[in-house]
């Protein structure tokens, strides 16, 4: 896992290449067909990156030199501006305002990386985790998209580790264990990993330590455990993968997406 900033910059470039080279060629009847998430078509789930990306140009301004926290208050009127657009602008809009959020990441100096500090959801976020964050929410909402003209996608390659990164954070936010309790050995392939996977009050993620008892072993591709924990790791969209000890739909429970 990658905390260069720069690394970080150049693949969420890729991950914006990708989904432009997705969008351009889509009618407008493709723009308004459901995505991969049943609440929302196409265009709104480039209506949501676009937000983002606005939401995301202005927590830069606030992290450059650590001046502050962004102003989640402006969050609101930027949504319902999205919202209000046509299918058609939601597309192309997403598309200007994702160039420019990275566009202006790449432009800026080591010295501004360097002072990037920016308060978020109780966390401080340097640069190497601000982009990170991006990313993470930008590679998977591709593939949201990505997924809906072709079942075969995957998320690119090249985010899935880095992605990694941040998801113990995330996973505060997304698990539901609902009560559940259990651990389980988690081994991954492209890139090999390693993990303990533990189902409590907080659902964690981390370096599996020789000797841990657990209730089950899981081994499928990275790509795949990180649409788990996304909640995006439906029965028609994984991949060959073992499981001893523990059912894949009890660990689909606990990761309902959002």
């Amino acid at each position: 896992m990658s905390s260069d900033p720069r690394t970080l910059i150049s693949v969420l470039r890729n991950s914006h290449d990708r989904l432009e080279a997705l969008v351009r060629p889509l009618s407008p009847e493709q723009l308004r067909a459901q995505s991969y998430d049943t609440d929302w078509t196409i265009a709104q789930v480039l209506s949501h990156l676009g937000s983002g990306a606005e939401i995301a140009t202005l927590s830069l301004a606030a992290a450059l030199g650590g001046r502050g926290q962004v102003d989640r208050d402006a969050f609101p009127a930027i949504w319902d501006a999205w919202n209000n657009r046509s299918p058609e602008a939601q597309a192309a809009d997403s598309l200007t305002w994702d160039e420019e959020y990275v566009r202006r990441l790449e432009q800026l100096t080591d010295e501004d990386l360097d002072s990037i500090s920016l308060e978020f959801l109780g966390r401080r976020l340097d640069a190497a985790g601000l982009v990170r964050m991006r990313l993470g929410e930008h590679a998977v909402h591709v593939w949201d998209v990505a997924v809906s003209i072709d079942p075969r996608a995957t998320v690119a390659s090249d985010a899935v580790p880095l992605i990694f990164g941040h998801i113990t954070g995330l996973l505060q936010f997304v698990a539901k264990p609902a009560g559940d309790s259990f651990r389980v050995r988690v081994r991954t392939t492209e890139p090999d990993g390693d993990y303990l996977l533990t189902v409590a009050d907080p659902v964690t993620l981390s370096e599996w330590v020789p000797g841990t008892e657990v209730d089950g072993e899981l081994r499928l591709p990275a790509e795949a455990l990180l649409r788990l924990l996304y909640g995006r790791l439906d029965p028609d969209h994984t991949p060959p993968h073992s499981a001893e000890g523990i059912d894949l739909d009890r660990l689909r429970r606990v990761f309902p997406g959002f």
